[in-house]
């Protein structure tokens, strides 16, 4: 099945940068020679878990794994994600509680 769902793997270096406290929240991987990523393609990060305290910033180098999505999963990625836009729909901002 490798090759119905994923054409090519290869492995690349990568920053990862993480961040927690009263201003950022986020968690951000930038691949070596800003390698693109399409619809299908996964991503792996290789290492061990890391944990970030309140207040803490932490920028590091790790290795990670670049599976390309065939053509059939890079199409059924792209279909199956104008359904789940339709989620981002179903959000209310009425204040207060919904009855």
């Amino acid at each position: 099945m490798t090759g119905l769902f994923y054409s090519t793997a290869f492995e690349t270096g990568c920053r990862i940068e993480i961040e927690q406290s009263p201003d950022h929240f986020h968690a951000h991987v930038k691949l070596d020679g800003d390698v693109p990523i399409y619809p299908g393609d996964q991503v792996q990060v290789h290492g061990a878990p890391v944990t970030v305290a309140f207040g803490e910033k932490l920028s590091f180098e790790r290795t990670a794994t670049v599976r390309r999505a065939a053509p059939l999963r890079r199409a059924w990625t792209k279909l199956a994600s104008y359904f789940e836009l339709g989620e981002l729909y179903e959000v209310s901002f009425n204040p207060g509680r919904l009855r």
